[in-house]
């Protein structure tokens, strides 16, 4: 059950930007509940990497119905980053004011996009954040637990950026910061993908603020992490880092 839908003190058009790849067990339930808890200017926009299971033709048959929902497809599989960088240039292009990032697994619950979108009007960007007061995980082991922890430590402390949550994948951006970093040069995909963004945006002077959320492990399906996004996520904070300094010297 949810409870009454969000009406936003204030007009922007919003993009729920949902990436998908084998979700048919959860992306119906996750749209509707996306769309059950916020108003009319609300859309969500499923971009979703030509699923083998179909995913895209089950949203298809939603949309006949919703005219708040949209859909991406892309040829193949390429990761979290290119499909959230394909959804921001489409969403953009349609004109949307805020875009947000969520997962398709329920593991970013419609209550805390709620929370986030009642935020945007005091920030260029929010992240919803496990590792302030108020945010919590639930059904993590501890190892994982430990993974996000000293991930999000990491690039705390490499970066420079006093921000408790570096990894989450649950945030909301304003078009004007989207436009403003440089969207097509960027590389990472998983969990630095979501850190250089953020050290993109706070590099460039943009305010932030962080919302705790509870992050509950996915309902049904598989998860996507992997050992080579760890790895990535290692070595691309020190390339953002070099990057930094670098464009620092030539101001």
């Amino acid at each position: 059950m949810h409870g009454p839908s969000l009406t936003l003190g204030f007009e922007m058009r919003v993009l729920v930007i949902i990436p998908t790849y084998n979700e048919r067990e959860n992306v119906l339930p996750i749209v509707k509940a996306v769309l059950a808890v916020t108003g009319p200017d609300v859309h969500v926009l499923v971009c979703d990497d030509n699923s083998p299971d179909q995913t895209a033709q089950l949203v298809e048959g939603l949309m006949t119905t919703e005219s708040r929902l949209h859909l991406l497809v892309r040829r193949e599989k390429q990761g979290l980053g290119p499909a959230y960088l394909a959804a921001f240039q489409w969403g953009l292009e349609c004109g949307y004011e805020v875009l947000v990032e969520m997962d398709a697994d329920f593991s970013h619950r419609p209550e805390d996009l709620v929370k986030i979108l009642e935020t945007i009007p005091k920030a260029d960007f929010v992240m919803g954040s496990r590792w302030i007061p108020g945010g919590r995980t639930l059904n993590w082991g501890i190892g994982r637990q430990m993974l996000s922890l000293v991930g999000t430590r990491y690039a705390r402390f490499i970066l420079g950026f006093p921000v408790s949550d570096f990894t989450g994948g649950f945030n909301a951006w304003t078009s004007r910061v989207l436009s403003s970093i440089d969207l097509p040069t960027v590389r990472s995909n998983g969990y630095s993908f979501q850190i250089e963004l953020k050290y993109r945006a706070l590099t460039r002077g943009f305010k932030s603020v962080e919302v705790p959320i509870l992050f509950e492990d996915r309902r049904a399906g598989q998860s996507k992490m992997s050992m080579r996004i760890v790895i990535e996520a290692i070595y691309r904070v020190w390339l953002l880092k070099l990057k930094g300094n670098a464009e620092k010297l030539k101001r």
